[in-house]
């Protein structure tokens, strides 16, 4: 017989063990960290040095682990020597996934400065507020970002290196080449550098405003790295999550999402590197060209958000290429409908599906669900509670809730970021006594399986009577016909709000809203049903976490 989730959970994190956790005080709270995390996230790339595997692939480039450390010296030596950064400094970083982001990224935190992720789809504006709120002092980019904030870094005092410039000219005088800047042979500048130093800045990505930037420490990120590791051993002792073996393919994670955002950042660049696996890069999002890249790379992780699998699976030609390595299918940022779960398992030969419920917040760490478990609760995102994390359901006075009663997700957890950047009421109203709102409404039912229904903020309010997108998504994507559908709520003068939802159908395929409502009302109770449809030709916009802009589309098809 079996081990339970907590006694594997146990043993995981138990004495001895790599992923051993302790109790540590921080802000007058114990939370549980990692021992043997490194103390900074300069040591986790420590590790790479000398190194000549293969870590990353882009394009026809391969870079190995050394060498990104190499450019990454010269670029810090150049960051102290040359535009006096300073620790504590913050420095932009404002491109597309390429190679020269994951060697700005390491060399700004190696002297000790703080990275700052640029939104790479940013209008000017928002680069402004950027540079603005974070008082950057240097923005590393590339050309169509530098063409894009050229103006504003110029109004600012803010200077510029360009990446890959070659279609840029000419170049204002702030503007200098990459090439120009970063001379090879010369030794990373010695910082001294504590775990509680502030490591970066990741704007949150909120449908309107402007964004948060919320501020991790160097712990913070390290435990990420490590917390997402232990669930390899975690899996290897609990069979219910196992994913099948490699059989002789090494690690190797392709990077299907921006580095701008924390899951391709902490999750899977970090994580890659720290660990010495195979990076594969993609510059943007092609599902063929990601299939073609999985069979000639062997490529064994697929971490992005559900529509990304979902496109995967819809690529006309996906039958003709060879997934066979891949052993796990999926990532977050957005629930999974049971659909697509399903369709994941019996799709691949080997690959399991595969969910993690995190965020900026959490650095992107929180309950995951994959295998056996996953298939047979596709609407959970995990078990909890999981190594060095806390998880409860709370009402609105901050009182845990029993057993599959549904509130607000709170966390507890060393990854959780110190707070939002320049803005403590923010961050009072989100940090808690060491815990995180997350803003997220969920129930946690008697085997301990977290389920994420809605944001508390998107919850549809109808006639007294509570509606979650989730659940009306998930039952309109068990029609054969639809590609992509998102469910909010809209003004209703008797009813205070009903249900609307904008869907793609796949191409070729037709339905119209008498045939959605009923297929729909076959699954979930009558006033869940959507009383407004409306159909696109049109991808549904999102952000750039994945999460459909519902307040847009609310905006379009219903105002």
């Amino acid at each position: 017989m079996g081990i339970s989730f907590s006694e594997a959970i146990s043993q995981v994190t138990g004495p001895g063990s790599t992923f051993e956790t302790v109790d540590l005080e921080r802000d007058g709270y114990n939370i549980e960290v990692f021992k043997n995390a490194p103390p900074t996230i300069p040591a986790m790339f420590a590790g790479g040095r000398g190194v000549a595997n293969t870590f990353l692939v882009y394009e026809d480039e391969e870079w190995s682990f050394d060498r990104v450390l190499t450019e990454a010296d010269a670029l810090g030596y150049a960051l102290v020597h040359h535009y006096g950064i300073k620790k504590g400094d913050r420095v932009g970083i404002s491109m597309r996934n390429l190679p020269e982001w994951i060697v700005a990224f390491a060399a700004i935190l190696s002297v000790g400065a703080i990275s700052v992720s640029f939104n790479a789809w940013w209008t000017e504006d928002e680069h402004e507020y950027a540079i603005t709120d974070s008082g950057c002092k240097i923005l590393i980019a590339d050309t169509e970002r530098v063409a894009r904030a050229s103006a504003v870094c110029d109004r600012a005092g803010v200077s510029i290196i360009g990446v890959r410039l070659d279609t840029l000219q000419p170049l204002s005088a702030h503007v200098a080449h990459w090439n120009d800047v970063v001379v090879r042979g010369v030794p990373m500048p010695a910082v001294e550098i504590s775990p509680d130093d502030d490591a970066t800045i990741l704007y949150t990505s909120g449908t309107t405003g402007f964004p948060k930037g919320a501020v991790s420490t160097h712990r913070a990120v390290t435990n990420a790295v490590m917390a997402f590791a232990s669930r390899s051993a975690l899996q290897a002792l609990f069979k219910d999550l196992a994913s099948p073996p490699n059989e002789g393919n090494a690690p190797c994670f392709i990077l299907i999402v921006p580095l701008f955002h924390v899951t391709g950042c902490v999750p899977v660049m970090l994580s890659a590197f720290t660990f010495q696996f195979k990076l594969v890069m993609m510059y943007r999002w092609e599902p063929e060209r990601a299939l073609q890249l999985i069979e000639r790379h062997k490529v064994t992780t697929f971490i992005g958000v559900p529509t990304q699998s979902w496109d995967l699976l819809e690529c006309p030609n996906f039958s003709k290429y060879d997934t066979s390595s891949l052993a796990a299918i999926g990532g977050g940022g957005a629930p999974a409908p049971p659909k697509l779960v399903a369709r994941v398992e019996s799709s691949f030969s080997k690959g399991r599906p595969s969910i993690g419920y995190g965020m900026t917040e959490t650095n992107a760490y929180g309950p995951g669900n994959t295998g056996n478990d996953y298939v047979s609760h596709p609407l959970s995102t995990g078990r909890v509670p999981i190594a060095s994390m806390q998880v409860e359901i709370r009402d609105e006075h901050g009182t845990t809730l029993p057993v599959n009663t549904r509130g607000e997700v709170w966390m507890k957890s060393p990854t959780l970021i110190r707070g939002y950047w320049n803005k403590p009421e923010a961050t009072a109203e989100t940090i808690v006594k060491g815990w995180l709102r997350s803003g997220d409404l969920g129930r946690i039912d008697a085997e301990g399986f977290l389920y994420i229904e809605d944001r508390a903020k998107d919850m549809i309010l109808r006639a007294g009577e509570n509606v979650y997108s989730a659940e009306v998504e998930a039952a309109i994507y068990e029609h054969a016909s639809v590609y992509e559908a998102a469910v909010f709520g809209v003004p209703h003068e008797r009813l205070g709000e009903e249900v609307a939802a904008v869907i793609l159908l796949k191409e070729g395929m037709q339905a119209d809203d008498e045939e959605i409502r009923a297929f729909v009302a076959a699954r979930i109770a009558a006033f869940k049903v959507p009383t407004r449809i409306a159909f696109t030709n049109e991808r549904l916009p999102r952000n750039p976490a994945g999460k459909f802009l519902k307040r847009d589309l609310r905006t379009r098809f219903f105002v």
